[in-house]
């Protein structure tokens, strides 16, 4: 069940998505190097992610410091900008952030919102019926506020943080009710859930609420969990020697699977299963550059090529145990 071979997805209203969340400029510091003023935000990779598998739109702002060429990069994903506002009051939302030596825990030091303090997402009257939708990791209001403009929505998807999680709980619980798959980090849905063990965190969190959904719990470097009526799958992260910054990795992750559910208009079990293999595999393209920069230089042959590699990791020989 591949996606589109093209380098970049037809444009095809009829199975778009729309990623929803925030553009940004990032300082970057980890063990190896640093670097300033890359192109961020949980919008932006969702997209650059999504748009291989899928038609993709995108609802964010930028302020009156964006530079052209980024607007370039995401027209050269034929990536749909009606939604992408610029406001000129300010500049653009700002995060810088150092990575401890293992790659994982990181700190925050200094975030500017700028212009994205007063981001309100209204959607253009063309984006309402967008059926695949990804809400970015912003304020659960502001995730409400997208869902109640939406007209035909086929599958749901939202992200958050532990920032939303301990400061707008009853707002993220209302969010629950209205979304088909939850995204979430391990630390964060032991954190949500207060259960430490990750299974009973999964179960738990697919009944929190008036609606019960789907969950996907990222474990990072050990790959992702999806709890299903029909069972779990799991899967292990592919195997990456050359780290180089894993901010977005998870975002990329997530647009990738809303755009490989949209590519094939399905969202069974298999259908899930698939789209966790490739979004595995193009979140592996992330963390071995800044930015964006591996993710749009992969192309889909590569994403192909990981994508085979990761399945044999779950794949037994037909002759195993026949001996």
């Amino acid at each position: 069940m591949p996606p589109p071979t093209e380098t970049q997805a037809p444009s095809n209203s009829s199975s778009a998505t729309l990623i929803v969340g925030s553009v940004a400029y990032d300082h970057v510091i980890t063990p190896v190097q640093s670097a300033e003023r890359l192109l961020g935000g949980s919008a932006t990779y969702g997209a650059f992610a999504a748009s291989y598998y899928a038609a993709t739109r995108i609802i964010g702002v930028v302020g009156n410091d964006f530079d052209t060429a980024h607007i370039d990069a995401f027209k050269q994903r034929s990536i749909d900008l009606q939604g992408l506002q610029t406001n000129t009051s300010g500049p653009t939302f700002y995060w810088k952030g150092k990575y401890h030596d293992n790659f994982v825990s990181r700190e925050t030091l200094d975030i500017q919102l700028n212009v994205f303090e007063s981001f309100r997402p209204e959607l253009p009257e063309s984006y309402r019926d967008t059926p695949y939708v990804m809400l970015g990791n912003i304020d659960p209001a502001l995730q409400l506020h997208v869902v109640s403009q939406l007209t035909k929505p086929r599958f749901i998807i939202a992200d958050t943080i532990d920032l939303w999680i301990e400061t707008r709980r009853s707002e993220l619980l209302k969010l629950l009710d209205h979304i088909d798959l939850f995204i979430i980090n391990d630390s964060e849905a032991a954190l949500l859930s207060q259960e430490t063990n990750c299974i009973r965190a999964g179960h738990k969190l697919c009944t929190m609420g008036k609606k019960s959904r789907l969950v996907l719990i990222k474990k990072g470097e050990h790959g992702a969990v999806l709890f299903h009526p029909e069972g779990l799958f799991a899967l292990p992260a592919f195997p990456v020697t050359n780290l180089h910054d894993p901010t977005g990795a998870g975002d990329a992750f997530a647009g990738a699977f809303l755009g490989y559910l949209a590519s094939k208009d399905q969202t069974n079990f298999s259908t899930l299963k698939y789209a966790m293999a490739y979004a595995t595999a193009t979140a592996s393209l992330v963390v071995e550059g800044f930015s964006c920069n591996r993710l749009l230089q992969g192309g889909k042959q590569q994403l192909e090529e990981r994508f085979k590699e990761l399945i044999t990791f779950i794949t037994f020989e037909k002759d195993l145990g026949q001996n």
